[in-house]
């Protein structure tokens, strides 16, 4: 097994959609509220993971005002807020993200998302197309990296303008807080190259991710960043002390909810446009659902996003990450249902693994 050089970074998911231990099951279900939130952000910094990841879509809590109610109600932890292009302007955005930063002393990263559907886009009144809005988002970046780096700054671009505005406060971290993006698409590997401190991998096959690394680095290098970007997989997790009950939670998890709204919105996903998506369609489609002995492809068929999971008991749960670990990943960003309960069982169980590896 390959020595890790550096600890791995670790995130955690906050389910602001709702939780769940059995997607089949509506008895079964955990509402949105935010005592569960805070609940399963404590669990997720007790257990040592060093980030948030705060969703947002249609039927997600805002995540901004979620994240800082967190951040208040937490110590150490860091908040991944998602940034969609067009909806805040740069200069209020940059100066929510500065505020953010002073008020929980470099707790905050930001997560680049373009790729929301198209349905959703234009219900929030988002009119440009997909391509559009990659252009608006790379805008808006440079346009913010600029605003707290720079004084006085004069910008007239596509979609925004500014003219000499003042950010206060300053960010906390230098030059400012991270960049993460997930995506497939040309445009989110072009961004990211260019922009990311980290590029998230939803699952697939370890060896795939090496070569799309290798491809990223490529990319980076036209920036000068090739030694600067890191990479983090997007997973599930479902751990129990054996295999056999690990398999029996995988195989509860989504017993009767293939008929289910949420079994028929994934199928939606992986017909629409957006690569990552389309792969995770392609990928749900594996024999027994098994890509390796312990990635599964369960949690695809009834949550759209990153749903293949690494299913085991601890050490052949840690083997499996180790696996992209070998593959050039320094982290990973994991959810696990419900979200409180795996976050403390990987905490202790899992987590000793990776940092003796």
């Amino acid at each position: 097994m390959m020595k890790n050089k550096k600890p791995l970074q670790m995130g955690w998911f906050c389910p602001t959609i709702g939780d769940t231990t059995a997607f089949g099951d509506p008895s079964q279900s955990i509402p949105q509220s935010l005592d569960h939130f805070e609940k399963v952000t404590l669990a997720a910094e007790q257990a040592g993971f060093e980030y948030m990841l705060i969703p947002v879509s249609a039927v997600c809590w805002d995540a901004w005002v979620t994240a800082s109610y967190l951040a208040a109600r937490s110590k150490k932890i860091k908040m991944l807020v998602a940034l969609k292009p067009g909806h805040v302007h740069p200069v209020t955005q940059a100066k929510m993200i500065s505020t953010f930063d002073q008020l929980t002393n470099g707790r905050i990263c930001i997560n680049l998302i373009a790729g929301v559907s198209e349905k959703d886009s234009y219900a929030e009144g988002q009119l440009v197309a997909k391509e559009d809005r990659y252009d608006q988002l790379l805008e808006e970046v440079e346009l913010m990296k600029r605003l707290w780096t720079e004084e006085g700054v004069e910008h007239q671009g596509r979609y925004f303008h500014t003219h000499g505005p003042k950010i206060i406060p300053k960010t906390v971290q230098k030059p400012h807080p991270d960049f993460y993006l997930g995506g497939g698409s040309e445009q989110a590997a072009e961004i990211s190259a260019k922009h990311s401190k980290v590029h998230l991998f939803w699952g697939d096959y370890p060896a795939r991710i090496k070569e799309q690394i290798d491809e990223m680095r490529e990319r980076a290098a036209k920036y000068g960043r090739a030694d600067e970007i890191e990479f983090a997989m997007r997973l599930q997790i479902i751990c129990r002390e054996s295999e056999e009950e690990a398999w029996a939670a995988a195989d509860s998890l989504i017993a009767g909810a293939e008929n289910s709204d949420l079994a028929a919105t994934v199928k939606l996903a992986g017909e629409s446009s957006s690569v990552a998506s389309q792969r995770v369609a392609e990928l749900s489609k594996t024999v027994g659902r098994k890509m390796t002995p312990h990635l599964w492809t369960g949690i695809t068929e009834v949550r759209p996003g990153a749903g293949v999971a690494v299913v085991g008991n601890p050490q052949q749960v840690a083997d499996q990450l180790m696996e992209f670990v070998e593959a050039g990943c320094s982290g990973f960003c994991l959810s696990g249902y419900p979200h409180h309960e795996e976050a403390e069982r990987f905490g202790r169980l899992v987590m000793p693994l990776l940092r003796t590896n």
